[in-house]
């Protein structure tokens, strides 16, 4: 019996370790269409927000390597900034096992859209929004 409760302790408790997962680290932006690396965002908390910043870009030999962001708004702070170093996840807060209520940049349109993330299965869901439209992406753990 005490075995059989231990298990399931052991169980429950390593359930919450994986629900609880953090989005803090180096995550690896996918491309939807080509299915190709596009940039590496590291994540970082800053007080009780989290916020992201392009610290890579995979860039083919004819692209610009270091770009800066001329479709973001006249009205933003990145206007005409250089996308590496780029704040592009902003204000996010931590809900439970989500982290809502933030923004991102789309520094290729310079379009800001409601964010929200979360960890499933070792990857970042991250959720850009407009009103009910939204589209996910999956972004993979960098090393």
């Amino acid at each position: 019996m005490k075995k059989t409760c231990m298990i399931i302790a052991t169980s429950l408790l390593l359930q919450g370790v994986v629900c609880a997962q953090s989005i803090v680290g180096k995550w690896k932006t996918i491309d939807d269409e080509s299915g190709k690396p596009k940039s590496v965002v590291e994540i970082f908390q800053k007080g009780d927000k989290y916020y992201g910043k392009v610290i890579k870009l995979y860039r083919t030999s004819g692209e610009e390597q270091d770009p800066i962001c001329v479709e973001c708004s006249t009205k933003d702070d990145r206007y005409k900034q250089k996308v590496i170093g780029m704040e592009i996840i902003r204000d996010l807060i931590k809900s439970d096992n989500e982290y809502e209520d933030g923004t991102i940049l789309d520094p290729e349109n310079g379009k800001i859209y409601d964010c929200k993330l979360w960890v499933e299965d070792g990857k970042l869901q991250v959720r850009g929004y407009i009103s009910f439209l939204f589209r996910t992406q999956t972004w993979l753990p960098y090393q």
